[in-house]
């Protein structure tokens, strides 16, 4: 028998907070957090700005300096994100105050590149010296992607299924549906999901600018454009974005706050090239149309927010647009759509993440976040993207969409949990 799916906690890292309370202020007060990146030199790259971390300080999230030392930052955002979630959902797996069985409790964090920072610098190593004598011992285990799962299922004794979704700028959605599926269908009583990105180091910048993917904006407040006629492509930004999952009735015997609950979830693969998404729409309309469906979507009824993956590029915002509308018909005018990659730059495998809580505080608050700079609308882009400020709605479900390279889809749906 399918189980109900809960939220009973959030944490994030990003660009416009490092707490879900001053994260959702900035995104409503359209707060950007875009700057000219300071942590390395940018004379020579033909991008300068990103999504910046600003003030991130391990010890507040119970990481002591030894650990932060040896860990790259990816690692570092998702046990920090993880920590918050988890302190708010009140989840223990040992001690006095345990309340969940560890073999029930899973981690589901991914992350598109991993530690990149690391690969770059052990690289150099091997490359001054071919005997490889430089390199570190803790190369490998601070270099792959799944290791920041690892190391929140250390943190916080999950023992039960884990694993590390890689599906590109569609990771942390992915990872949150495979976990709500996972307990929907009774295989853990809660799972930590979500993912981790640190990208924006000098040859991340460089691959994506030469693949034509980045804007080339100069000015940081204005250079994240979703469905802007001016848009020029993504800006980079790091961060995490984590949600405890939990099943249903043990959270409610636990008397756990509850502050969402997630009904569905949509995956599919456009087929059809390596970055470029399917540029009529239908199998990312098809995703949207699962999630929705499995959340019992009615559009008589329902008032819809839909977070966009909405990139800033081209090709993204034309195909999403036009998935929307496949997916919903008519409704999509009604629609309340919104990117906040305008305000934090795109996350890439955190994206998701700090999306879907986005998402969930839209729907719990009844106003949906803005897409800012939306100065110049383009004309085939016609549907209403909540231009430079918030909107109050009386929303009854949200969605979060996320596309990535190698064509990977992923949606994943929200209510108010009623009992």
């Amino acid at each position: 028998m399918s189980k109900r799916v809960v939220v009973t906690g959030m944490g994030i890292i990003s660009p416009v907070g490092n707490n879900v309370e001053t994260y959702w202020k900035n995104l409503l007060d359209g707060v950007c957090g875009i700057e000219f990146i300071t942590d390395f030199d940018t004379t020579p790259l033909p991008v300068k700005i990103a999504g910046t971390i600003k003030d991130f300080h391990p010890e507040e999230y119970d990481i002591d300096k030894p650990f932060a030392r040896k860990q790259d930052l990816f690692t570092l955002y998702g046990v920090a994100a993880a920590y918050q979630a988890m302190k708010q959902a009140g989840l223990h797996s040992e001690g006095e105050e345990q309340n969940i069985d560890p073999f029930r409790l899973g981690v589901y964090v991914g992350s598109g590149i991993g530690g990149f920072t690391t690969q770059v610098r052990e690289t150099q190593k091997i490359l001054e010296d071919p005997s490889g004598q430089w390199v570190s011992p803790l190369f490998i285990p601070t270099m792959i992607s799944n290791i920041a799962a690892g190391h929140i299922a250390i943190k916080h004794h999950a023992q039960g299924p884990t694993i590390d979704v890689v599906t590109a700028c569609a990771t942390s959605t992915n990872a949150i549906g495979e976990a709500y599926r996972a307990i929907k269908h009774g295989y853990a009583d809660a799972i930590i999901a979500g993912g981790c990105e640190h990208a924006t180091i000098p040859l991340g910048i460089a691959g994506f600018a030469n693949a034509k993917a980045l804007s080339r904006a100069e000015d940081p407040k204005y250079a994240s454009l979703p469905f802007n006629a001016n848009r020029g492509g993504f800006v980079m930004g790091d961060g995490a974005g984590i949600l405890v999952l939990e099943e249903y009735e043990h959270a409610k015997a636990r008397g756990a706050e509850i502050i969402a609950e997630m009904v569905g979830y949509g995956n599919t693969c456009d087929a059809y090239h390596s970055t470029a998404p399917r540029p009529d729409g239908t199998t990312q309309a098809k995703c949207i149309e699962l999630a929705l469906n499995e959340g019992g979507f009615d559009a008589d009824k329902d008032c819809l927010y839909i977070n966009a993956h909405g990139t800033g590029t081209h090709l993204n915002d034309a195909a999403e647009t036009q998935a929307y509308k496949l997916a919903l018909g008519d409704f999509a005018y009604k629609a309340h759509i919104s990117s906040t990659k305008s305000m934090t730059g795109h996350l890439l495998g955190a994206a998701g993440a700090a999306e879907a809580i986005a998402t969930i505080l839209a729907v719990r608050n009844g106003i949906c976040p803005p897409t800012i700079n939306l100065d110049t609308p383009d004309p085939e882009l016609d549907l209403d993207y909540t231009p430079n400020t918030p909107v109050e709605a009386d929303l009854t479900i949200g969605i979060s969409d996320s596309l990535g390279f190698g064509g990977h889809d992923a949606c994943i749906a929200f209510r108010k949990c009623e009992n």
